[in-house]
C-alpha cells in the first residue's frame, strides 16, 4: 500500500487516541467526553470548529490551498464518522478496556473517528487539496437517530458539502480490503410492536378465556410466511420476533402478550410490503380468536445507497493505493443511518476488512471484539486521499 511517510509518522499517536477513545465509551447523545476529545484534536490542527449540533456533535472545517481559485476550489465534501458506543460489558483484557460495565466500542466507532482525526491532522498540515472538506463526527448512530438530529439541526447549511462519504470496518475481511457497491449498500431496519389483548383465565380451564400465549404463537409462525410465501424470491429480507412477553404465571393463562422485532429489506416497496403483511397477519389473527391485536412500527433505518460518482471515485482511490478491492459486494443485511445523508446527497459508504484472525474478526457488537489498530493506518491514508484527488489543486 502506498503510504507517506507523514501518515506512517503519525500512527503512535492516533493509535494513542483509538486506545483513549476505546476506553471512554458513551452511549447515543451521551458523548460529552467523546465530543470534547475530537474538538480538542480538531482545534489543535487549527480547523473552523461547530460544536452542539445533534446535541453531541462536532463538525471540523477546513479550507484547502485557493479555497475559492481554480481546481476544486468551489468543490466541498463531507467525511462521517460516528462516535457512540454500545450498552454492553466488555470482556477484553488489554490494558485500554472500557473504563465502564455496560458501556463499549464493539463496533469499531472508536477506530471510525481516529481515522478521520488523522486525516483531518495530515490534511492540516499539507494542505494538498483545494476546496472545502467538512469533517462531520456524528452521535447516536446505533439507534438511528443521530444523522437525521445533525441534519434537521442545520448540517447541510453550515456545511453545503456536494457529496459525502462514509466507512465502517468490516470484521471477518483481510485487514484493508475495501469493499463497497453501486445501489443499496445497506439494508432498512424497521422495528414492530404487537400488542395481543386477550382474555386470561385460569390454565385448568382455558375454555373459559382466549390464551394470548396461543394467538402469538399463532402470530410467530404465520409472520415467518412474509419472506417465504408472499416476496419475490431473492429479495433478501428478514423478519424476526425477538421478544415474546405476557402478563401471565403458574395456573394464569395471560391475557396480554407483546411481541417484538425487526424486519430488513433493501428496496422501499419491499420494506412497505412487509409492513401491510404484517398489519393483514394480525387483522386476521384478530377476527379468528376474536381479541384485539394492536401494532405498531418504527422505521428507524432506511437503506443506505451509493451514487455512482461518489462510488466509482471511492473505487478508484483505493485502486490507486494498491488495496484490494472488491467493487460489487454483496449488499449488507446490517442498517446504517449514514442513509439519512444518502437520501438527499450523492455518497458513498465503504467497507473495510478489520482482519480474519484472532480478535480482529470477531464480530460486530461482540463483547470481545476491538477495532484494529493497523486499519487506523489504512483509513486516514484513504480519507487523506480522496480529498487530494476530489479537491485538486
Amino acid at each position: 500500500m502506498k503510504i507517506s511517510n507523514e501518515i506512517i509518522n503519525i500512527f503512535p499517536e492516533i493509535k494513542k487516541w483509538r486506545h483513549e477513545l476505546h476506553a471512554h465509551p458513551e452511549l447515543g447523545y451521551e458523548e460529552k467526553w467523546t465530543s470534547n476529545f475530537v474538538a480538542e484534536k480538531l482545534e489543535s490542527f487549527g480547523l473552523e470548529i461547530h460544536r452542539g449540533m445533534a446535541t453531541t456533535g462536532v463538525v471540523g472545517v477546513l479550507k484547502g490551498a485557493n479555497a475559492s481559485l481554480g481546481g476544486g476550489g468551489n468543490k466541498a465534501i463531507g467525511l462521517r464518522a460516528d462516535m457512540d458506543a454500545l450498552p454492553m460489558t466488555e470482556e477484553n483484557d488489554f490494558s485500554y478496556k472500557s473504563k465502564f460495565d455496560g458501556r463499549m466500542h464493539a463496533c469499531g466507532h472508536d477506530g471510525h473517528t481516529t481515522m478521520l482525526l488523522g486525516a483531518a491532522k495530515y490534511l492540516s498540515k499539507k494542505n494538498t487539496f483545494s476546496g472545502t472538506v467538512y469533517f462531520v463526527f456524528q452521535p447516536n448512530e446505533e439507534h438511528g437517530l443521530g444523522a437525521k438530529a445533525m441534519l434537521d439541526d442545520g448540517l447541510l447549511k453550515l456545511c453545503p458539502t456536494q457529496e459525502i462519504y462514509g466507512m465502517h470496518n468490516l470484521p471477518g475481511s483481510p485487514l484493508g480490503e475495501i469493499s463497497s457497491r453501486e445501489g443499496v449498500i445497506c439494508a432498512s431496519e424497521t422495528l414492530f410492536e404487537i400488542n395481543i389483548l386477550a382474555k386470561g383465565g385460569h390454565s385448568s380451564m382455558p375454555h373459559l378465556g382466549v390464551d394470548s400465549i396461543l394467538v402469538g404463537s399463532d402470530l410467530v409462525m404465520s409472520i415467518q410466511t412474509i419472506v417465504s410465501r408472499k416476496l419475490k424470491p431473492g429479495t433478501g429480507s428478514v423478519i424476526s420476533v425477538t421478544e415474546f412477553n405476557s402478563d401471565g404465571s403458574r395456573n394464569i393463562l395471560p391475557g396480554n402478550t407483546i411481541l417484538k422485532g425487526d424486519f430488513r429489506a433493501f428496496n422501499s416497496k419491499d420494506r412497505l410490503d412487509i409492513q401491510k403483511h404484517l398489519k393483514q397477519i394480525c387483522n386476521g389473527a384478530s377476527k379468528l380468536h376474536n381479541v384485539k391485536i394492536d401494532i405498531s412500527f418504527n422505521n428507524e433505518f432506511i437503506e443506505t445507497f451509493n451514487s455512482k460518482k461518489p462510488f466509482l471515485k471511492s473505487i478508484s482511490v483505493a485502486e490507486i493505493l494498491g488495496l484490494k478491492v472488491i467493487p460489487d459486494r454483496t449488499a449488507m443485511p446490517f442498517s446504517e443511518d449514514f442513509s439519512q445523508f444518502s437520501k438527499i446527497k450523492p455518497s458513498c459508504f465503504i467497507l473495510m476488512g478489520n482482519g480474519t484472525e484472532g480478535i480482529n474478526s470477531q464480530p460486530l457488537h461482540s463483547s470481545n471484539y476491538d477495532f484494529n489498530d493497523e486499519a487506523l493506518i489504512i483509513g486516514a491514508t484513504f480519507w487523506s486521499r480522496l480529498v487530494e484527488s476530489q479537491l485538486k489543486i
